[in-house]
C-alpha cells in the first residue's frame, strides 16, 4: 500500500511542471486527495485538495489560477498542474489521502534560473 509522486524536477521561473501521484495497493476513488509541500525551513503546507469525485477543490491562495489539481479514479492517480511558477514554489511535494496514514515519499520542485 503506497502512495508515488513523479514529475518533480527543475524549471525556471514561469515555467510549467504536472505531478502525479499513484496509489497501489489500494483504491483512491473514494478517498479526498491532497498535495502537500515542504520548503526548506519551512512547515508543510496543504497546496490543495480535491473531493472523492472531483467536484469540490480548494487551493491554498498562493497558488490560486495557477495551480490544477485533478484525478483520474480509473487510473489511481492524482495530478497537480503547476504553471507559472515562481522561485517561492520550490519545495518537496507530497500527496496524502487526509485521515489516513498515507502520505507519498514526495518530489522535488526547484524553480530557478
Amino acid at each position: 500500500v503506497q502512495l508515488v509522486e513523479s514529475g518533480g524536477g527543475l524549471v525556471q521561473p514561469g515555467g510549467s511542471l504536472k505531478l502525479s501521484c499513484v496509489a497501489s495497493g489500494f483504491t483512491l476513488s473514494s478517498l479526498v486527495m491532497s498535495w502537500y509541500r515542504q520548503a526548506p525551513g519551512k512547515e508543510r503546507e496543504l497546496v490543495a485538495r480535491i473531493s472523492s469525485g472531483g467536484g469540490v477543490i480548494t487551493y491554498v491562495d498562493s497558488v490560486k489560477g495557477r495551480f490544477t489539481i485533478s484525478r483520474d479514479n480509473a487510473k489511481n492517480t492524482v495530478y497537480l498542474q503547476m504553471r507559472s511558477l515562481k522561485p517561492e514554489d520550490t519545495a518537496v511535494y507530497y500527496c496524502c489521502a487526509p485521515g489516513t496514514t498515507l502520505w507519498g515519499q514526495g518530489t522535488q520542485v526547484t524553480v530557478s534560473s
